[in-house]
């Protein structure tokens, strides 16, 4: 699978084969459905809080005696049922943390990459080496990518980009090793440098390979 290759203003140089072990394969919707749940979930902070009518304060004296006044039975100003009251079953601060096998969360990244290069969101450039942290010397790439969000994926983070990229809402950036599905997903556009496929299709390869055991490997050497 090809595509552009750009350089630093977004004008198209060349074409880029992405490698296939990466972004060749079949995409499960139902798969990566599941993994998107998974982080979305773990970025749920869990922190809204309400109080039972133990929690708030007053509320200890009874309000107006049990009978006689023709009004209905109350016991305390602090009821669910009176204003400024407890809540019942209200929410209370909880984990929604979810937990998945890394293996499935490293497949879900071969198959968000694989159906981003399938839509043409994923581009390729040389480097991110700019020569001046100036928010300016990024006009000609935003005008040339012509997308509302770009994630640009790199082995390591060009001082001057990430600088004059500050001001721009709509560049991120993360290092290859910490890509994830979700961030693959979210973007409009994916950047990657040449030196971040290299290093993200040498991470696939080792993953793919069979591990040994140390007993193999010792009758293997005593051979």
């Amino acid at each position: 699978m090809e595509t552009k290759l750009l350089d630093l203003k977004g004008v198209e140089i060349g074409k880029f084969d992405l490698p296939e072990v990466i972004f060749s394969v079949k995409p499960d919707p139902y798969f990566l459905h599941e993994v998107m749940k998974y982080y979305l979930a773990n970025k749920h902070r869990g922190t809204a809080c309400t109080k039972t009518r133990s929690e708030i304060s007053g509320g200890g004296k009874k309000p107006w005696k049990q009978k006689g006044t023709g009004r209905a039975r109350a016991g305390s100003t602090r009821s669910p049922i009176w204003r400024k009251g407890g809540v019942v079953f209200g929410p209370k601060p909880r984990s929604f943390r979810q937990y998945l096998p890394i293996q499935k969360l490293r497949q879900a990244l071969i198959e968000a990459l694989s159906a981003r290069a399938a839509d043409g969101a994923v581009l390729v450039m040389e480097n991110l080496a700019l020569e001046a942290p100036k928010t300016s010397s990024l006009n000609a790439l935003h005008k040339g990518l012509n997308a509302k969000s770009v994630l640009f994926v790199t082995d390591k983070m060009d001082k001057n980009f990430k600088i004059a990229s500050r001001n721009r809402a709509e560049f991120g950036w993360c290092l290859a090793n910490n890509l994830n599905a979700y961030e693959a997903m979210r973007s409009e556009r994916l950047v990657f440098t040449t030196a971040a496929l290299k290093l993200l299709t040498d991470s696939v390869t080792t993953m793919s390979m069979p591990h040994k055991s140390n007993a193999h490997q010792a009758a293997k050497e005593a051979k």
